[in-house]
């Protein structure tokens, strides 16, 4: 029988402990994703390579939250192309308070929300 593990619930970790899965580091691996590309810069292929670092540090041995993610990877990488200087604009999402007379209400919509 087919055991299915949801991916919240594993790390890359324990993946790679139990199926033997190596990281791929050659370049070539996937050409389609390297062609036609801008010439970086040495400190632009630096900071590229620290977001590397940082993501597959802590992806390693626990699972990353979206959060974790936007900050560790997407920041550092919208910052390296220039997406918080002008023309561009960053928009947040908007902060919702939720308050009911009965906890178990808020708690309920919570775990809807949040599985």
């Amino acid at each position: 029988m087919v055991q299915i593990i949801p991916a919240r619930d594993i790390s890359l970790y324990e993946l790679e402990e139990k199926f033997g899965l190596q990281l791929a580091t050659d370049t070539n691996f996937f050409t389609e994703w390297t062609e036609d590309l801008p010439t970086l810069t040495d400190s632009e292929k630096q900071a590229i390579g620290r977001v590397k670092s940082n993501y597959l540090n802590l992806n390693k041995h626990r699972l990353m939250s979206e959060e974790a993610v936007k900050m560790v990877v997407l920041s550092p990488l919208l910052d390296l192309a220039g997406f918080y200087q002008p023309p561009f604009e960053i928009e947040t999402e908007t902060s919702v308070e939720i308050s009911a007379e009965d906890e178990s209400f808020i708690g309920e919509l919570l775990r809807l929300a949040y599985g």
